[in-house]
């Protein structure tokens, strides 16, 4: 059953990054409580569109990290893989890094910065690692770290190519590698 979902969760990940088409209602994903569309629609990488203002950017971005931190500090809870926990850690410590990043480029710019909410799709990533079990959690952690991942490289190289402030853009294009590392170290965590 276990490889059922993430074979579904990945079908759908790749699927939304190829800007395939969604696949509908009665594709729900087996057991998972959650349809298809709405998976879809929440692994979509944000639109270049949708991060070249700098208050679109930092929500998205803010958010981003957020989820990431919130996340693995939740697998850290459960999780016993010391490979697992190494990478929660890195995850916690980059993306607070990334939020004083982008904080300090927002003063710069002169553009005051909103505290970061989770959209609905990572909240409810965010409430399905807290409630996995320990020997799903892994898996589960890694599926929507890598949707997450993805979502956020797109929303970085988005802004720092067309974003509307320079120390904003200098930032988001510093922070593309440190996706691109963690998007590397995460194909070979298991699960």
């Amino acid at each position: 059953m276990r490889s059922k979902l993430i074979l579904a969760t990945a079908i759908v990940a790749l699927s939304a990054c190829s800007g395939a088409p969604s696949v509908t209602n009665e594709a729900a994903l087996p057991n998972s409580g959650v349809n298809a569309p709405e998976m879809n629609d929440a692994m979509a990488p944000p639109t270049a569109e949708a991060a070249t203002d700098a208050a679109s950017y930092l929500g998205k971005a803010g958010a981003g990290d957020l989820f990431e931190i919130e996340s693995s500090k939740a697998v850290l809870a459960k999780t016993g893989n010391a490979d697992v926990k190494m990478f929660a850690n890195m995850m916690v410590d980059n993306h607070s890094q990334s939020t004083k990043k982008l904080k300090a480029a927002a003063k710069a710019d002169g553009v005051s910065v909103s505290p970061p909410k989770l959209d609905p799709a990572q909240q409810a990533m965010l409430d399905e690692i807290k409630s996995a079990q320990a020997d799903r959690v892994d898996a589960i952690y890694k599926a929507h770290q890598t949707q997450a991942h993805q979502a956020a490289l797109a929303l970085q190289q988005a802004y720092a190519a067309e974003g509307d402030k320079p120390a904003l853009k200098k930032a988001a294009a510093e922070i593309v590698p440190v996706i691109q590392k963690h998007i590397e170290t995460l194909g070979k965590l298991p699960g």
